[in-house]
Protein backbone atom coordinates (compact mmCIF):
# COMPACT_ATOMS: atom_id res chain seq x y z
CA UNK A 1 0.00 0.00 0.00
CA UNK A 2 1.44 3.38 -0.97
CA UNK A 3 1.83 6.18 1.55
CA UNK A 4 -0.99 8.10 -0.09
CA UNK A 5 -3.52 5.28 -0.05
CA UNK A 6 -6.83 5.68 1.74
CA UNK A 7 -9.28 2.79 1.54
CA UNK A 8 -12.64 2.14 3.11
CA UNK A 9 -12.64 -1.23 4.85
CA UNK A 10 -16.14 -0.83 6.24
CA UNK A 11 -18.64 1.96 6.62
CA UNK A 12 -17.02 3.19 9.85
CA UNK A 13 -13.41 2.15 9.26
CA UNK A 14 -10.67 3.85 7.25
CA UNK A 15 -7.16 2.56 6.59
CA UNK A 16 -4.26 4.93 5.87
CA UNK A 17 -0.58 4.26 5.30
CA UNK A 18 2.36 6.52 6.06
CA UNK A 19 6.08 6.53 6.76
CA UNK A 20 5.95 8.75 9.88
CA UNK A 21 3.52 10.34 12.33
CA UNK A 22 3.56 13.99 13.42
CA UNK A 23 1.69 14.54 16.67
CA UNK A 24 0.22 17.69 18.15
CA UNK A 25 0.06 17.67 21.96
CA UNK A 26 -2.78 19.70 23.51
CA UNK A 27 -6.15 18.26 22.56
CA UNK A 28 -4.49 15.43 20.64
CA UNK A 29 -2.40 13.54 23.20
CA UNK A 30 -3.11 15.59 26.31
CA UNK A 31 -6.38 17.08 27.51
CA UNK A 32 -5.29 20.42 28.96
CA UNK A 33 -8.54 22.26 28.30
CA UNK A 34 -9.16 23.00 31.99
CA UNK A 35 -5.85 24.87 32.33
CA UNK A 36 -6.11 26.61 28.97
CA UNK A 37 -9.61 27.85 29.70
CA UNK A 38 -8.73 29.09 33.21
CA UNK A 39 -5.71 31.04 32.00
CA UNK A 40 -7.24 32.49 28.85
CA UNK A 41 -10.53 33.42 30.49
CA UNK A 42 -8.61 35.47 33.03
CA UNK A 43 -6.50 37.07 30.30
CA UNK A 44 -9.58 37.93 28.22
CA UNK A 45 -11.41 39.51 31.15
CA UNK A 46 -8.31 41.54 32.06
CA UNK A 47 -8.30 42.96 28.52
CA UNK A 48 -12.05 43.62 28.35
CA UNK A 49 -12.74 40.76 25.93
CA UNK A 50 -15.53 38.19 25.87
CA UNK A 51 -13.94 35.00 27.23
CA UNK A 52 -16.16 32.75 25.12
CA UNK A 53 -15.11 34.53 21.95
CA UNK A 54 -11.46 34.39 22.99
CA UNK A 55 -11.61 30.65 23.59
CA UNK A 56 -12.71 30.14 19.99
CA UNK A 57 -9.25 31.09 18.70
CA UNK A 58 -6.78 30.08 21.42
CA UNK A 59 -6.41 26.39 20.57
CA UNK A 60 -3.50 25.29 18.43
CA UNK A 61 -1.66 28.61 18.21
CA UNK A 62 1.22 30.09 20.13
CA UNK A 63 -0.09 32.57 22.67
CA UNK A 64 1.39 35.66 21.04
CA UNK A 65 -0.35 34.73 17.77
CA UNK A 66 -3.67 34.39 19.59
CA UNK A 67 -3.17 37.76 21.24
CA UNK A 68 -2.45 39.36 17.87
CA UNK A 69 -5.79 38.08 16.57
CA UNK A 70 -7.75 39.17 19.63
CA UNK A 71 -6.04 42.56 19.99
CA UNK A 72 -5.19 43.57 16.42
CA UNK A 73 -2.81 46.47 16.09
CA UNK A 74 -1.23 46.01 19.51
CA UNK A 75 2.59 46.02 19.43
CA UNK A 76 3.90 42.49 19.09
CA UNK A 77 6.46 43.06 21.82
CA UNK A 78 3.55 43.32 24.28
CA UNK A 79 2.09 40.10 22.94
CA UNK A 80 5.41 38.30 23.35
CA UNK A 81 5.84 39.66 26.88
CA UNK A 82 2.36 38.59 27.96
CA UNK A 83 2.80 35.25 26.23
CA UNK A 84 5.87 34.60 28.37
CA UNK A 85 3.75 35.30 31.46
CA UNK A 86 1.00 33.05 30.15
CA UNK A 87 3.42 30.20 29.47
CA UNK A 88 4.82 30.47 33.00
CA UNK A 89 1.32 30.32 34.47
CA UNK A 90 0.25 27.41 32.29
CA UNK A 91 3.42 25.48 33.09
CA UNK A 92 2.81 25.92 36.83
CA UNK A 93 -0.81 24.72 36.57
CA UNK A 94 -1.33 21.02 35.88
CA UNK A 95 -4.69 20.66 37.65
CA UNK A 96 -6.96 18.68 35.35
CA UNK A 97 -4.26 17.74 32.82
CA UNK A 98 -4.97 14.16 31.74
CA UNK A 99 -4.24 11.99 28.70
CA UNK A 100 -6.66 11.92 25.81
CA UNK A 101 -8.52 8.59 25.85
CA UNK A 102 -6.33 5.94 24.26
CA UNK A 103 -3.17 8.08 24.32
CA UNK A 104 -1.11 5.80 26.62
CA UNK A 105 -1.79 2.76 24.45
CA UNK A 106 -1.22 4.72 21.23
CA UNK A 107 2.13 6.08 22.42
CA UNK A 108 3.21 2.61 23.52
CA UNK A 109 2.28 1.22 20.09
CA UNK A 110 4.39 3.79 18.21
CA UNK A 111 7.33 3.91 20.64
CA UNK A 112 9.72 2.31 18.16
CA UNK A 113 8.14 3.79 15.02
CA UNK A 114 9.03 7.09 13.30
CA UNK A 115 7.15 9.90 15.04
CA UNK A 116 7.66 13.42 16.34
CA UNK A 117 5.86 15.90 18.57
CA UNK A 118 4.95 19.15 16.81
CA UNK A 119 3.42 21.52 19.34
CA UNK A 120 2.78 25.24 19.79
CA UNK A 121 3.84 24.85 23.44
CA UNK A 122 7.37 25.75 24.44
CA UNK A 123 9.72 23.00 25.60
CA UNK A 124 9.06 23.52 29.31
CA UNK A 125 5.29 23.43 28.92
CA UNK A 126 5.48 20.38 26.65
CA UNK A 127 7.60 18.48 29.19
CA UNK A 128 5.30 19.47 32.04
CA UNK A 129 2.07 18.47 30.31
CA UNK A 130 3.37 15.19 28.89
CA UNK A 131 4.65 14.29 32.37
CA UNK A 132 1.39 15.32 34.04
CA UNK A 133 -0.48 13.05 31.64
CA UNK A 134 2.08 10.27 32.25
CA UNK A 135 2.93 10.07 28.54
CA UNK A 136 6.42 9.46 27.12
CA UNK A 137 8.07 12.43 25.46
CA UNK A 138 8.99 11.70 21.84
CA UNK A 139 12.72 11.85 21.14
CA UNK A 140 12.10 14.21 18.23
CA UNK A 141 10.06 17.28 19.05
CA UNK A 142 9.35 20.62 17.44
CA UNK A 143 8.29 23.20 20.03
CA UNK A 144 7.59 26.92 19.97
CA UNK A 145 11.30 27.73 20.19
CA UNK A 146 11.98 25.69 17.04
CA UNK A 147 9.91 27.76 14.62
CA UNK A 148 9.60 31.33 13.43
CA UNK A 149 5.87 31.11 12.69
CA UNK A 150 3.00 29.64 14.68
CA UNK A 151 0.41 27.24 13.34
CA UNK A 152 -1.50 27.58 10.98
CA UNK A 153 1.86 28.15 9.29
CA UNK A 154 3.18 24.71 8.22
CA UNK A 155 6.78 25.35 9.32
CA UNK A 156 6.57 23.08 12.37
CA UNK A 157 5.31 20.12 10.37
CA UNK A 158 7.94 20.62 7.68
CA UNK A 159 10.60 20.65 10.40
CA UNK A 160 9.20 17.50 11.98
CA UNK A 161 9.28 15.68 8.64
CA UNK A 162 12.83 16.88 8.00
CA UNK A 163 14.02 15.74 11.43
CA UNK A 164 12.60 12.28 10.68
CA UNK A 165 14.04 12.24 7.17
CA UNK A 166 10.63 11.58 5.64
CA UNK A 167 8.97 13.30 2.69
CA UNK A 168 6.09 15.53 3.87
CA UNK A 169 3.65 13.66 1.63
CA UNK A 170 4.50 10.45 3.51
CA UNK A 171 3.71 11.95 6.93
CA UNK A 172 0.40 11.68 8.75
CA UNK A 173 -0.53 14.52 11.12
CA UNK A 174 -2.64 14.08 14.28
CA UNK A 175 -4.36 17.34 15.27
CA UNK A 176 -7.40 18.70 17.10
CA UNK A 177 -7.57 22.42 16.27
CA UNK A 178 -8.48 24.53 13.27
CA UNK A 179 -5.00 26.09 13.22
CA UNK A 180 -3.25 22.74 13.48
CA UNK A 181 -5.36 21.06 10.81
CA UNK A 182 -4.77 24.02 8.48
CA UNK A 183 -1.01 23.78 9.14
CA UNK A 184 -0.92 20.10 8.31
CA UNK A 185 -2.90 20.61 5.14
CA UNK A 186 -0.67 23.54 4.11
CA UNK A 187 2.31 21.19 4.47
CA UNK A 188 0.67 18.82 1.99
CA UNK A 189 0.07 16.20 4.66
CA UNK A 190 -2.98 14.14 5.47
CA UNK A 191 -4.55 14.93 8.84
CA UNK A 192 -6.28 12.73 11.39
CA UNK A 193 -8.60 15.01 13.34
CA UNK A 194 -8.91 14.08 17.01
CA UNK A 195 -11.92 14.97 19.16
CA UNK A 196 -14.87 17.33 18.84
CA UNK A 197 -12.95 20.49 17.83
CA UNK A 198 -11.51 18.78 14.78
CA UNK A 199 -14.81 17.69 13.24
CA UNK A 200 -15.70 21.08 11.76
CA UNK A 201 -12.37 21.64 10.00
CA UNK A 202 -12.33 18.96 7.29
CA UNK A 203 -9.44 16.71 8.33
CA UNK A 204 -8.72 13.74 6.08
CA UNK A 205 -10.30 11.48 8.70
CA UNK A 206 -11.99 12.34 11.99
CA UNK A 207 -12.01 10.09 15.06
CA UNK A 208 -13.42 10.75 18.54
CA UNK A 209 -10.16 9.93 20.36
CA UNK A 210 -7.10 7.71 20.19
CA UNK A 211 -8.96 4.57 21.25
CA UNK A 212 -10.16 4.59 17.62
CA UNK A 213 -6.63 4.25 16.16
CA UNK A 214 -4.62 1.09 15.60
CA UNK A 215 -1.07 1.10 14.20
CA UNK A 216 0.91 -1.70 12.56
CA UNK A 217 4.32 -1.59 10.90
CA UNK A 218 5.37 -3.59 7.84
CA UNK A 219 8.95 -4.88 7.37
CA UNK A 220 9.53 -2.21 4.69
CA UNK A 221 8.81 0.55 7.22
CA UNK A 222 5.31 1.41 6.04
CA UNK A 223 2.91 2.19 8.85
CA UNK A 224 -0.68 1.06 8.45
CA UNK A 225 -3.27 2.84 10.58
CA UNK A 226 -6.80 1.55 11.05
CA UNK A 227 -9.17 4.25 12.23
CA UNK A 228 -12.74 3.82 13.46
CA UNK A 229 -14.59 6.99 12.57
CA UNK A 230 -17.84 6.40 14.45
Amino acid sequence: MSASTISNVASTTVVLSAKALLLDMDGTLVNSDAVVERCWRDWAVTHGLDPQEALKVVHGRQGHATMAILLPGRPMELNHAENAEMLARETADTDGVVPIAGAPEFMAAIADLPHALVTSADAALARTRMAAAALPMPRIRVTAESVGASKPDPEGFFKGAAELGVDPADCLVFEDSAAGIAAGQAAGMRVVGIGPRAAAHAPTVHVPDLTSVRVAAAPNGTLTLTLTTA
